[in-house]
């Protein structure tokens, strides 16, 4: 279960860390899930730099610092659970799997890191 674990906080390092340089980048896709949402488009970077230093925190905890990867992903976790929030406030329920899948990701990472410590 351990290894399943840490592969689940690799692939959420990979996903959050690909997602905020997206986001950085004003990719088509990401401002049509904003516009979809109807989310403020200039709080982007904002959310990308969360989700940046969520996949930054998680790969601390995986080279040793245990407790910032379990911040990170208890972080991790609430952003995703707020991301659900936002799609059931707009009804936009035909993408919702995505951030669905991030936050199984963060829990995994968070799960992993409390048994860490």
């Amino acid at each position: 279960m351990n290894s399943v674990l840490m592969a689940a906080t690799i692939g959420c390092v990979v996903a959050n860390a690909s997602v905020a340089i997206a986001d950085y980048a004003r990719a088509p896709t990401v401002l049509a899930n904003f516009a979809e949402v109807r989310f403020m488009p200039g709080a982007l970077p904002y959310l990308a730099t969360l989700k940046l230093a969520g996949a930054v925190g998680l790969l601390a905890g995986l080279l040793g610092v245990h407790w910032l990867g379990l911040a990170a992903g208890v972080g991790l976790t609430a952003f995703f659970v707020g991301a659900l929030l936002v799609h059931v406030r707009a009804r936009v329920f035909h993408n919702i799997a995505v951030p669905a899948a991030y936050l199984v990701l963060a829990v995994a990472s968070t799960c992993f890191f409390a048994g860490k410590l």
